[in-house]
């Protein structure tokens, strides 16, 4: 997936634990999403991740606020919460979030802001309808505050935001959910990304291939194992090979690439030949043992050139480390 990028930093917010002064530095063991980049000059004030939990949006299929029947995910959940500089209004950040998502290929869920919000100057009562379980107990709020607690929020401060997209990575789905609200010393950012969890099909689907190569004219692909530093490739490929060469099976008229791609640790010119012999397994692998047609493929490797999120990271090196299958 493409990465985002922010041109300008957003805003979010959150919990308690009271801050009178924006952090200079990341608080200890945090660090960016792998998808989404962050803006220049924005602090981690608090990080944390949930394996996998039950994240409820209230948005309905029109993209409109819906409290009473609000849209569930599950998968894991990573809550990240910055902040940045308060020169700019919630409508700027707003804007900003939308572009970077659809630069990305996402689909805008809902995007609002100010009264849109619907409780107008009293944001501490989204926050309570939001992240905990309602408003004076009632216990109609969604109760995301189990992925986590961060800053106090101004209590009355109608300058804020909301907005929440919805992508695909390598066949997986991610949602992204940001509440927004520009303080008086600072903004800040809480950024809900939660991805999918895949049980019931554990794999890349035709289907989702079909989807990303038409969206996005490619797909990365995680399920491809092989040993560090080689490339042959792994028991427990089977499944996604075997879907591989179902799509390209089904459909004869078109050509691909079949793309390697590295972190940067180790050499460069190493890792330009891993890439290649990576790509080249994988092509001769479906040619000989699934019964592709060796004229609709052709394979490159490009090392750590075309990284999807920074590999100065653990989670950061995972993600770049892939196959791709490109449409020619």
């Amino acid at each position: 997936m493409k990465k985002i990028i922010f041109f300008v930093i957003v805003c979010l917010f959150l919990f308690p634990v009271d801050v009178v002064a924006q952090r200079t530095t990341d608080i200890e063991g945090s660090e960016d999403h792998p998808v989404i980049s962050r803006f220049e000059g924005a602090v981690i004030e608090f990080y944390e991740e949930t394996d996998w939990g039950e994240y409820r949006l209230p948005i309905d299929d029109e993209g409109n606020l819906d409290w009473q029947a609000p849209k569930s995910v599950g998968g894991k959940v990573t809550r990240i919460q910055y902040s940045a500089t308060n020169d700019y209004n919630a409508d700027f950040f707003l804007h900003n979030y939308k572009t970077a998502f659809e630069d990305a290929g996402y689909e805008i869920l809902i995007a609002i802001a100010h009264g849109e919000l619907g409780f107008s100057h009293r944001p501490h009562t989204w926050h309570d309808n939001y992240y905990f379980s309602g408003l004076d107990g009632r216990g109609d709020g969604l109760n995301n505050i189990r992925f986590g607690r961060g800053l106090r929020f101004p209590i009355r401060n109608d300058n804020h935001s909301y907005i929440a997209a919805r992508g695909r990575d390598a066949g997986q789905d991610i949602y992204v959910a940001v509440y927004s609200i520009v303080g008086r010393d600072f903004t800040l950012i809480t950024q809900d990304v939660i991805e999918v969890d895949r049980i019931g099909t554990g794999m890349v689907s035709v289907e989702t291939i079909s989807e990303d190569i038409e969206r996005l004219g490619s797909i990365a692909l995680y399920d491809i194992n092989f040993a560090t530093a080689e490339a042959e490739i792994q028991s427990g490929s089977d499944q996604i090979l075997q879907t591989i060469a179902d799509y390209i099976n089904a459909n004869p008229g078109k050509q691909y690439f079949i793309v390697g791609h590295t972190d940067s640790r180790g050499e460069f010119e190493f890792n330009m030949n891993l890439s290649e012999n990576r790509a080249s397994a994988v092509l001769d692998e479906l040619v000989d043992n699934y019964g592709v047609d060796r004229a609709q493929l052709e394979a490159y490797g490009v090392s750590s050139l075309a990284p999807v999120a920074s590999n100065s990271t653990k989670t950061g090196r995972s993600r770049n480390r892939r196959v791709e299958i490109v449409e020619r």
